[in-house]
């Protein structure tokens, strides 16, 4: 990728961010603008900005990557982004809008008439938008070092600055205008190139992956490996090598022989033409076939696994904070519904793409297998298969797609972020609102960076897999139950929000502690949504139950308030009997 164009298509697209952002400035000047952006936001412009922060650096980067090294039980992750739409749409955005809150924990107190659930509530919100934003910031890190070779705080420190800039200008208002930008950006992005790379694989001869033995490499190809990697060796491989490789210092020939190698850092390898691809330890070597066959995983137990995986994404796009936030900024529920059936479509349209990238990447990019790094296949793909003038700026093009990927996702998280930490932290000492908000988003940000500079990296799309399962297992059965189900109680959804809180996040560190495990153990604690989620939703039906007298006694003129149109009138004797 020439280095030049990346910057000048990566820099134009922060430009335009923070242009934006100063235009929609003069727009916002009440805290309704800040929060809600007074709730004004049209459907079509509405659906885009949901669509541009949700589809992530997991989307835009970590789907091809996964595809590319799995093979079809990845294909669940695009299918699973998107289905998660159609329950949105059906149970939750028109009685979520109609609700008249500005947070989810402004739902959950209204809804309860609590002030600990409101607390519990805003601890997770911050939780899970800080989980979802690391990952983003590490995707920005990614991307310049696949460009320009720079360390990957770089990246993350680029994001976090243009982030702040546009929260601090005009808050939602501005967060609205700049998403809505970004959605048709990425889509552009990762559309035109896919014309240019399917017909260059028919101009050389359309090669198949899907039936090939374990991924070679079609021509002589030098590696180099920028951080340490253990390397799985499937079959002999004879290598030129420059470093160290398993403790010792070696320039020359040598053969890495089946079993695990050790590649330091600054090593470079030479593999001749035809070699077997070894795969970075982690990453499963598998043949075509198995490749493109569901539930051929190595991990153990693929049925639970997959079954796990679309309950956390069906169920945690519900649940996930900043997505909510984003209907309260429509003006009311009948336009909530029709902004969800736009992003259905908005969201399905950018997943034809990336499953391109995956394919193509497992056989013209298959270095990716051996340093890990195929979250980069999405960038690298262009200069590998098309080459010359073209592929740079095919390659410019996603890099600013990429950009505007990271830009969009981190803005929605961070807002959701500081409408909480403003309205439940910093305004108890700054009366201020506006300013309150400012202040929230400086901590909004600067939080996950600092956790993404100390923590190791994961596959992004498994990164952002996590944050939803712990959305699954919290706000899930909360709305599901507060908006369906009159009998819920406070006491019955703090039990059940830090029931399945606690197991979600629990599981999640302890696999992330302990990667040695195998088995079952393995298999339930990566994917913990499964169980997390019924638990919780059993937890806060059961206490409820037992709190019958908590019940809030006007709970029947809540609930004809979320489901009743608001173009249909209220009778005072309708909410009576209902609340009877």
């Amino acid at each position: 990728m020439n280095d030049s164009l990346a910057i000048v298509a990566m820099t134009a697209t922060v430009v335009a961010t923070v242009g934006l952002a100063a235009y929609s400035t003069r727009l916002a000047r009440t805290t309704g603008d800040f929060y809600v952006a007074s709730r004004s936001v049209p459907p079509w412009w509405n659906a885009s900005a949901i669509s541009g922060e949700y589809l992530s650096a997991a989307s835009f980067l970590g789907v091809a990557g996964l595809i590319m090294a799995g093979g079809a039980d990845a294909l669940w992750f695009p299918v699973g982004y998107a289905v998660g739409y159609v329950l949105l749409l059906a149970l939750v955005a028109a009685p979520l809008r109609r609700s008249g809150a500005y947070t989810v924990p402004d739902f959950a107190e209204a809804r309860l008439r609590s002030t600990q659930v409101r607390f519990t509530a805003s601890v997770l919100v911050v939780l899970i938008g800080w989980l979802y934003v690391v990952p983003q910031l590490q995707g920005a890190g990614l991307a310049l070092r696949a460009v320009l070779g720079t360390p990957t705080w770089v990246g993350g420190v680029v994001v976090a600055i243009t982030v702040l800039i546009v929260l601090a200008g005009g808050g939602m208002r501005s967060v609205t205008l700049v998403q809505g930008f970004q959605y048709w950006l990425k889509v552009v992005a990762i559309a035109v190139p896919v014309v240019f790379l399917l017909a260059a694989w028919r101009a050389d001869g359309a090669p198949s992956a899907l039936t090939a033995p374990t991924p070679q490499f079609t021509e002589a190809t030098s590696v180099t490996f920028d951080a340490a990697v253990t390397l799985t060796v499937v079959e002999a491989v004879p290598v030129q090598a420059r470093g160290t490789v398993d403790g010792e210092g070696i320039d020359g020939p040598i053969t890495l022989a089946p079993g695990s190698a050790t590649v330091a850092a600054g090593t470079v390898l030479d593999f001749p033409a035809g070699a077997v691809v070894p795969h970075a330890e982690g990453l499963t070597a598998t043949t075509g076939a198995q490749w493109s066959t569901p539930l051929q995983g190595a991990d153990g137990h693929p049925i639970y696994r997959t079954y796990a995986l679309m309950i956390a994404l069906f169920f945690g796009t519900m649940g996930l904070p900043h997505v909510l936030v984003r209907f309260y900024t429509n003006p009311d529920g009948r336009t909530a519904r029709r902004t969800a059936l736009v992003v259905i479509v908005l969201v399905g349209l950018f997943y034809l793409f990336p499953v391109s990238y995956g394919v193509l990447g497992r056989f013209y990019t298959p270095e990716l297998l051996m340093t890990g790094r195929t979250d980069a296949v999405v960038l690298m793909l262009p200069g590998a298969l098309v080459g010359g003038g073209l592929g740079q700026v095919l390659g410019a093009l996603l890099a600013a797609g990429a950009t505007g990927a990271f830009l969009a996702t981190a803005t929605g998280l961070t807002v959701s972020v500081a409408g909480v930490l403003s309205q439940d932290v910093v305004s108890r000492r700054v009366a201020e609102p506006i300013t309150a908000f400012r202040i929230a988003a400086v901590l909004a940000v600067l939080v996950p960076l600092v956790l993404g500079l100390l923590a190791s990296s994961l596959p992004l799309a498994r990164a952002v897999a996590l944050a939803f399962a712990v959305a699954a297992a919290t706000f899930c059965p909360l709305l599901l139950l507060g908006i369906w189900w009159p009998r819920l109680t406070d006491m019955g959804a703090i039990a059940g929000l830090v029931t399945g809180g606690t197991l979600a996040l629990t599981a999640i560190l302890t696999a992330i502690a302990m990667p040695q495990l195998t088995g079952w153990p393995a298999a339930l604690l990566s994917q913990p949504a499964a169980w997390a989620m019924p638990t919780s939703l059993l937890t806060m039906i059961a206490v409820s139950l037992l709190t019958r007298h908590r019940l809030r006694p006007d709970v029947g003129r809540v609930m004809v308030r979320l489901h009743t149109p608001e173009a249909v009138p209220v009778h005072r004797s309708w909410t009576a009997r209902s609340s009877r």
